[in-house]
């Protein structure tokens, strides 16, 4: 990585300035297809070949993150997402015309997906890089310039983030802005043709009312306590293997990783066993595993024992899987059986590798529990039963599912991935985030002759036999 990469704030004064030029350069032409693709195909060519770089500069923001894992997540996602827009953008930019009601005949319609404009995107530091590109390059292939604000708390990788998008297209087609909390606060009370956040919903919410103060459309992708059941005779030890390799993806700092399992009573045991298990198989000693993700910050590693020591001191039975290293900050996976309904780790979603066992007697007694909290932003269900997998899909609403496994609806490009009241609203990938970004514009060309000359005025006895047909 660039050693002399600086993350220099952004003054919140010229912010509305950088927004007044990116919106006269947009009027002053619209990107058409070729510039879109050729949009999108430069930022693939250089982020590939840049990819370590940004390895190298969220391992340095994290303290220690999983290569591996950057570059799955952070990166072959990116590239996947790129790839499947450019092959298909021709095709969504297509106005899609019909024919009129036919009382209109012979009227056409057509509706045609247009620019918003310059939209404004939010991005997270859970994943840095992947949460800054895959909205953005939503955004230029649906026609818009784009203002991106990535975290202050990953400061290495916004500072790359600047660089690397700044030798790519000029400030007026897109524009990174970092800063603290000030900077972001400003940014989000711009008015924007479009605001994209994604992040918790404590801050959801605030940006949603800054941005309601200019009636300016938001997408926020949040999060919540994304529930994991297991069906009472699916084999616990599969359960346990795919719902580990989901939580302890990033050190459980994933927005859509399983933040709680709902399981019977007596499978506790045998799950608490395959955990242990499958923790020994993947990371042999946390604290010095290069696959094991350290926390990002001393704030959440403070917030997440602390809301450990609550539990423990509440009761609960805390089970961890390994060895921590708080001066690394690495916090090993863990388990919590017991955990009274109104601990932190059971209110709010952890955002880390502690996973709580809650036991549920049936299958509908974790539809029950499930149902009685906020709408989660994933659900999971493991079971090979149809008519229950119909059940649960029937009475619970989720942002997404996966059944029989954990994280993997987000991958599938032709997926929308969104959230649902406090987990969120919108959602992009794929032909969705083209939608999110896009006005689908529709129009009516009325024909030479129009139909509809019969019912003007002078009204008569025509009108009348025309109204008493419509209206039978």
């Amino acid at each position: 990585m660039n050693a002399q990469l600086q993350s220099v704030d952004t003054p919140a004064f010229d912010l509305g300035q950088t927004l007044a030029r990116m919106r006269a350069a947009h009027a002053a032409r619209v990107p058409d297809l070729d510039q879109r693709l050729d949009d999108l195909r430069r930022l693939r060519e250089a982020f590939k070949a840049r990819l370590p770089e940004f390895v190298a500069a969220m391992d340095a923001d994290f303290g220690r993150r999983s290569r591996h894992e950057s570059m799955l997540t952070d990166g072959m996602t990116v590239l996947r997402e790129i790839d499947h827009t450019r092959a298909r953008l021709r095709r969504w930019m297509r106005p899609k015309r019909g024919l009129a009601d036919w009382l209109f005949w012979p009227a056409t319609t057509e509706i045609r997906p247009q620019p918003l404009g310059v939209v404004g995107i939010i991005a997270p530091w859970n994943y840095p890089v992947n949460l800054a590109l895959m909205p953005l390059v939503a955004a230029l292939a649906a026609g818009n310039h784009v203002m991106l604000k990535p975290s202050e708390h990953t400061p290495r990788t916004s500072a790359l983030l600047k660089e690397f998008l700044g030798t790519l297209y000029p400030e007026t087609r897109v524009a990174v802005v970092l800063g603290d909390a000030e900077v972001a606060a400003a940014f989000s009370a711009l008015p924007f043709d479009h605001l994209f956040f994604t992040g918790s919903t404590a801050v959801g919410r605030q940006v949603m009312a800054a941005a309601a103060k200019n009636l300016t459309p938001v997408t926020l992708e949040l999060g919540g306590k994304s529930p994991a059941i297991i069906a009472p005779d699916y084999p616990i030890e599969t359960a346990a293997a795919r719902i580990a390799a989901g939580k302890w993806l990033n050190a459980g700092q994933t927005c859509i990783a399983p933040d709680y399992v709902l399981l019977p009573p007596t499978k506790i045991e045998a799950f608490v066993e395959a955990m242990r298990a499958y923790v020994r198989r993947a990371y042999p000693k946390p604290a010095e595993s290069p696959d094991y993700t350290s926390i990002a910050s001393e704030r959440q590693f403070q917030r997440l024992t602390a809301w450990l020591a609550e539990a423990r001191a509440r009761g609960a039975s805390v089970i961890e899987l390994g060895d921590s290293d708080p001066a690394r900050r690495v916090l090993a996976p863990t388990l919590v059986v017991g955990a009274p309904a109104d601990v932190r780790l059971m209110q709010e979603e952890i955002f880390g590798p502690i996973l709580p066992l809650v036991p549920a007697d049936s299958v509908d007694a974790a539809i029950a529990f499930v149902n009685a909290r906020p709408r989660p932003l994933a659900l999971y269900y493991f079971d090979h039963d149809r008519r229950r997998i119909r059940r649960v899909l029937d009475r619970t609403i989720a942002g997404g599912v996966t059944i029989n496994d954990t994280i993997m609806h987000i991958a599938q490009s032709e997926l929308p991935f969104g959230g649902v009241g406090p987990s969120g609203m919108g959602a992009y990938h794929g032909h969705a985030g083209f939608i999110a970004f896009s006005k689908p514009k529709p129009v009516l060309h009325q024909a030479r002759f129009s139909s509809l000359a019969l019912m003007r005025p002078p009204y008569g006895r025509l009108a009348d036999r025309l109204i008493r047909f419509l209206t039978r």
